[in-house]
């Protein structure tokens, strides 16, 4: 695979981590299927790549204004309860089953937005 094309997928999957989406809708798929790694290796890279995009666009969005407070700490207790939970859990799965997952909760959060009401 071809720097430029790596650099093409990391900026794509930059953007929707700046947007909080999250740049693993891109970048494991794209890992898996065009770069031929394994799911498991492709979501660790995911999170390896997650914390310095992450950091970014907390910065530009602490400056923004665009951070609620009220909640934060309980909400990143949660999130590194989960964190744990679902690296332990993802860790005994099978590539396959793994990958299934994956997918269900990329389609389940596709028709949610596809329906959610603007507001």
């Amino acid at each position: 695979m071809s720097a430029l094309l790596l650099v093409g997928l990391g900026a794509a999957a930059g953007a929707l981590s700046g947007m909080g989406i999250g740049g693993g809708v891109v970048l494991i798929p794209a890992l898996t299927m065009v770069w031929g790694l394994s799911q498991h290796g492709a979501q660790g890279i995911n999170l390896v790549y997650f914390i310095p995009t992450a950091a970014f666009a907390v910065m530009i969005h602490k400056k923004s204004g665009n951070i609620e407070r009220t909640g934060l700490a309980s909400m990143i207790i949660g999130g590194m309860a989960g964190a744990v939970a679902g690296s332990l859990i993802a860790f005994t799965l099978q590539a396959d089953s793994l990958r299934m997952v994956f997918a269900g909760f990329l389609l389940v959060m596709g028709i949610y937005e596809f329906f959610k009401k603007s507001g």
